[in-house]
Protein backbone atom coordinates (compact mmCIF):
# COMPACT_ATOMS: atom_id res chain seq x y z
CA UNK A 1 0.00 0.00 0.00
CA UNK A 2 1.33 3.55 -1.19
CA UNK A 3 0.43 6.69 0.20
CA UNK A 4 -0.24 9.53 -2.24
CA UNK A 5 2.25 12.34 -0.26
CA UNK A 6 5.87 12.53 1.30
CA UNK A 7 6.93 13.51 3.99
CA UNK A 8 10.97 14.23 4.41
CA UNK A 9 11.93 16.38 7.60
CA UNK A 10 15.63 16.73 6.84
CA UNK A 11 14.72 18.76 3.70
CA UNK A 12 16.47 22.58 4.47
CA UNK A 13 13.63 24.80 5.06
CA UNK A 14 12.77 27.12 1.81
CA UNK A 15 14.60 24.89 -0.21
CA UNK A 16 11.15 24.48 -2.58
CA UNK A 17 9.49 27.50 -0.85
CA UNK A 18 7.21 25.43 1.41
CA UNK A 19 6.83 25.49 4.68
CA UNK A 20 6.48 22.76 7.00
CA UNK A 21 3.32 23.58 8.39
CA UNK A 22 0.96 26.80 7.11
CA UNK A 23 -2.19 27.94 8.73
CA UNK A 24 -4.13 30.85 6.76
CA UNK A 25 -6.92 32.33 7.92
CA UNK A 26 -8.34 29.25 9.95
CA UNK A 27 -11.43 29.51 11.64
CA UNK A 28 -13.57 27.82 14.33
CA UNK A 29 -17.28 28.65 15.37
CA UNK A 30 -19.20 26.63 17.34
CA UNK A 31 -23.09 27.49 16.83
CA UNK A 32 -25.00 28.41 20.17
CA UNK A 33 -28.41 26.80 20.36
CA UNK A 34 -31.37 28.12 22.35
CA UNK A 35 -35.59 27.03 22.67
CA UNK A 36 -36.95 23.47 22.66
CA UNK A 37 -35.85 22.86 19.18
CA UNK A 38 -32.25 23.92 19.69
CA UNK A 39 -32.70 26.38 17.29
CA UNK A 40 -29.46 27.94 16.49
CA UNK A 41 -29.15 31.38 17.61
CA UNK A 42 -25.66 32.60 17.25
CA UNK A 43 -22.15 31.61 17.30
CA UNK A 44 -19.13 31.51 19.70
CA UNK A 45 -16.14 32.58 17.71
CA UNK A 46 -13.52 30.36 19.10
CA UNK A 47 -10.85 31.21 16.38
CA UNK A 48 -11.58 33.79 14.26
CA UNK A 49 -9.07 34.39 11.17
CA UNK A 50 -5.68 33.15 12.30
CA UNK A 51 -2.63 32.79 10.00
CA UNK A 52 1.03 31.93 10.38
CA UNK A 53 3.21 29.67 9.25
CA UNK A 54 6.28 27.53 10.79
CA UNK A 55 9.38 26.40 8.82
CA UNK A 56 11.39 23.23 8.72
CA UNK A 57 13.46 23.19 11.79
CA UNK A 58 12.20 25.82 13.46
CA UNK A 59 9.53 26.24 16.77
CA UNK A 60 6.33 28.65 17.02
CA UNK A 61 5.01 28.91 20.77
CA UNK A 62 1.32 30.06 20.53
CA UNK A 63 0.31 31.90 24.33
CA UNK A 64 -2.60 33.51 25.14
CA UNK A 65 -5.03 34.07 28.20
CA UNK A 66 -7.15 31.36 29.28
CA UNK A 67 -9.84 30.73 26.91
CA UNK A 68 -8.75 32.67 24.28
CA UNK A 69 -8.52 29.39 21.90
CA UNK A 70 -5.33 28.44 22.01
CA UNK A 71 -6.44 24.50 22.13
CA UNK A 72 -9.08 25.23 19.62
CA UNK A 73 -6.17 26.12 17.14
CA UNK A 74 -4.52 23.32 17.89
CA UNK A 75 -7.51 20.44 17.64
CA UNK A 76 -8.33 22.17 14.22
CA UNK A 77 -4.93 21.95 12.64
CA UNK A 78 -4.92 18.12 13.73
CA UNK A 79 -8.85 17.80 12.71
CA UNK A 80 -10.12 16.67 15.83
CA UNK A 81 -12.62 20.20 15.77
CA UNK A 82 -13.93 20.83 12.15
CA UNK A 83 -12.98 23.81 10.68
CA UNK A 84 -15.27 26.85 9.99
CA UNK A 85 -13.00 28.28 7.38
CA UNK A 86 -9.42 28.87 6.17
CA UNK A 87 -6.36 26.12 5.19
CA UNK A 88 -4.01 23.79 7.01
CA UNK A 89 -1.17 22.82 5.04
CA UNK A 90 1.02 20.40 6.45
CA UNK A 91 4.32 20.08 4.48
CA UNK A 92 2.40 21.74 1.33
CA UNK A 93 -0.67 18.76 1.77
CA UNK A 94 -3.72 20.44 2.76
CA UNK A 95 -4.76 18.52 6.04
CA UNK A 96 -8.90 18.89 4.90
CA UNK A 97 -8.73 17.50 1.65
CA UNK A 98 -7.46 14.20 2.86
CA UNK A 99 -9.78 11.29 3.48
CA UNK A 100 -9.24 9.47 6.09
CA UNK A 101 -7.41 6.33 5.09
CA UNK A 102 -5.03 8.94 4.11
CA UNK A 103 -5.24 11.02 7.70
CA UNK A 104 -4.63 7.83 9.37
CA UNK A 105 -1.38 7.68 7.61
CA UNK A 106 -0.01 10.75 7.94
CA UNK A 107 -1.52 11.42 11.42
CA UNK A 108 1.97 9.65 13.14
CA UNK A 109 3.58 12.13 11.05
CA UNK A 110 2.22 15.56 11.98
Amino acid sequence: MENTFVLKRDRPEGRDGRKLLEVRDLKTHFPIKAGLMQKVVGYVRAVDGISFSIDYGKTLGLVGESGCGKTTVGKTILRLTPKTGGEVLFDGVDIYALDKKDLRAMRPRM
